[in-house]
């Protein structure tokens, strides 16, 4: 039988849960592409088996672009993680979309541009399809346990992903909003790609936590008011993720597409496979590698 394992990406503002009582951090583990965020935190909730990483690690000293995804996901793949669900900080790019309000994003549309995307970079190629990047079992647990936590929300969205660490200039503002994108963030992407790399399935919960700067009234961004809604939303999204421990597995899909996606993905002959390369993908990609 699988036994599917939930965790938790933390973005800005989320750095614990405090309520979790049985607490193990793990140390930094080691993967080939260096060390992940922080310490992972291991606990039971419900005697469900849950982690949690804080992406910019704990006290937020990580910028958007240096984050270590690559080795965050292979860490999380290496304690058998099957699914992960993101909860992060965005701006609003629709004026239904308030501070305060949450969105399970379906879609996204990758601006980032210094940042290493694949685990699949020497040797051996692999072109896993991102056409739908969420799981929809995983989109379905998020839903159920937003509307137990009483989180005002919108289910489905695009997530428009920037470099960073600066905010938005107006045009370009403007300009995301024309492509009918709802939010937008500095930290979903490549984390996606890598999660459906390595067959763990996704879904991302977005914390809106201003307007950006295209609205006529919040032109400027300021990172105090920021934090303060910051707050505010992590404490929403801690009573989530209780409820979301509680359901997920009931909404989990044996037939998810991201399964066994590298079943179809990978594009190299075996004999230009050498041993080395297998052996730095075995954590992602040894169960089909190691045929």
């Amino acid at each position: 039988m699988t036994i599917n394992k939930l965790a938790i990406i933390g973005g800005s503002g989320l750095y614990d849960v405090e309520e979790f009582k049985e607490r193990e951090l793990i140390s930094l583990l080691d993967t080939p592409w260096g060390k992940p965020s922080d310490e992972i935190l291991k606990t039971k909730y419900n005697d469900n088996e849950v982690y949690f990483l804080p992406r910019h690690g704990r006290g937020h000293f990580i910028s958007p672009t240096k984050i270590n995804f690559r080795a965050n996901i292979d860490a999380l793949k290496q304690l058998g993680v099957s699914d992960i669900v993101s909860v992060s900080a965005v701006g609003s790019l629709k004026e239904n979309l308030p501070p305060g309000k949450f969105v399970i994003v379906d879609q996204f549309i990758d601006r980032t541009f210094a940042r290493e995307k694949t685990f699949f970079e020497d040797e051996i190629v692999a072109h896993v399809s991102m056409a739908h990047p969420t799981s929809n079992g995983l989109m379905n647990a998020c839903e159920d346990a937003i509307k137990k936590s009483n989180i005002d929300y919108q289910r489905n969205g695009t997530y428009v992903v920037m470099e960073g660490p600066q905010f938005s200039t107006l045009a370009e503002s403007n300009l995301y909003r024309s492509w009918n994108a709802d939010v937008i963030g500095m930290t979903n992407m490549p984390e996606a790609k890598l999660a459906r790399e390595a067959e763990i399935r996704y879904a991302s919960v977005s914390m809106v936590t201003d307007f950006d700067c295209w609205h006529p009234n919040h032109e400027n961004v300021d990172v105090q008011q920021v934090i303060k809604i910051l707050l505010s939303n992590a404490e929403k999204a801690k009573v989530m993720i209780k409820n979301l421990i509680d359901n997920y597995q009931s909404h989990i899909d044996p037939n998810d597409p991201t399964n066994n996606c590298l079943d179809v993905a990978i594009i190299t002959s075996p004999e230009k496979r050498t041993k080395e390369t297998i052996k730095k993908l075995g954590t992602v990609a040894g169960r089909v590698l190691n045929k």
